[in-house]
């Protein structure tokens, strides 16, 4: 890949069948979610966001999540010449990290932190100023079990529910992640409302502070909007992006059932990433939101 100038050539971007999974609501039957993943491995993606491990009465549809693990290679394979993978489960609190901690195969810890306190409470049932504290303990926890943790600032761009919101809203709470030693944060809009305008300010302030090392995005969108969103934040020095094959999944709360992830089979293209058979990925991750919606 030729980076356009002022882009940078070296990107991480992460797989995200555990945020297209989450709300459907009949079961994927265990063996189609190992196959679709092997698949994803297969077509050269290295970061996979594959699971949770949180209360199965909040998330019924991914409580096979160490089944799956076990049936997965290494993520950290044993030949020099073989690249290191990246398996990445959500948690919300330390009982779900210590659940984490147990599975050799998991890499990363992802837990969602909101700006706004009315969206954490829904999320995680703990307001803001508990979260931080938690955070806190979430890292060391994280340190322990030799896991990475990164942080999602969901309401990164903007807060629907009135609480006051600016870009230095953001910046501080990334500061903060930072204080506390998260290093990998990535800004999320997560109910899709953000503009390429404001993903542009918002991620180029972030990079003029913190500079584009452990930054990312997680954005929702509709697929028209995708491509543009994503080049905002490339523009405005990002060089690690989240999506899903098919644009499917998505915040439960996004209040439009249009908007989901952003589609893969269209971000990486855009972005110059060499992943193989994404049309083919892209309609197999339909089909499963199709037959167990």
């Amino acid at each position: 890949m030729t980076p356009s100038p002022g882009v940078h050539s070296r990107w991480t971007y992460v797989e995200c069948p555990r945020d297209s999974w989450q709300g459907l609501h009949r079961p994927i039957p265990l063996q189609s979610k190992i196959d679709y993943l092997l698949a994803l491995l297969e077509a050269g993606f290295t970061h996979l966001d594959l699971g949770s491990f949180v209360s199965p009465k909040a998330v019924p549809q991914l409580a096979d999540t160490g089944q799956v693990l076990a049936a997965l290679p290494s993520p950290r394979p044993g030949r020099a010449d073989e690249e290191t993978r990246d398996y990445l489960c959500i948690i919300a609190n330390a009982r779900g990290l210590e659940s984490a901690a147990q599975e050799e195969k998991v890499t990363s810890v992802g837990y969602p932190l909101s700006v706004s306190d009315a969206f954490q409470r829904r999320n995680t049932g703990k307001s803001l100023e508990e979260s931080w504290p938690l955070l806190a303990e979430l890292r060391a926890l994280a340190s322990e079990a030799d896991k990475r943790l990164v942080v999602y600032l969901s309401m990164g761009f903007g807060n629907p529910d009135g609480e006051p919101w600016a870009v230095q809203t953001s910046l501080d709470a990334v500061a903060r992640c930072r204080d506390l030693g998260v290093s990998d944060v990535a800004l999320a809009d997560t109910v899709g409302r953000a503009s390429p305008e404001l993903v542009a300010e918002v991620c180029r302030a972030a990079v003029a502070r913190f500079g584009p090392d452990k930054l990312g995005v997680h954005l929702h969108a509709r697929s028209e909007q995708a491509v543009a969103l994503a080049l905002a934040a490339r523009d405005a020095g990002i060089r690690w992006f989240e999506g899903a094959l098919g644009g499917v999944g998505g915040c439960p709360f996004a209040g439009d059932t249009l908007v989901g992830n952003l589609p893969t089979e269209q971000i990486a293209p855009a972005l110059g990433l060499p992943f193989e058979n994404l049309s083919v990925l892209a309609e197999r991750a339909r089909a499963l939101q199709y037959d167990y919606a």
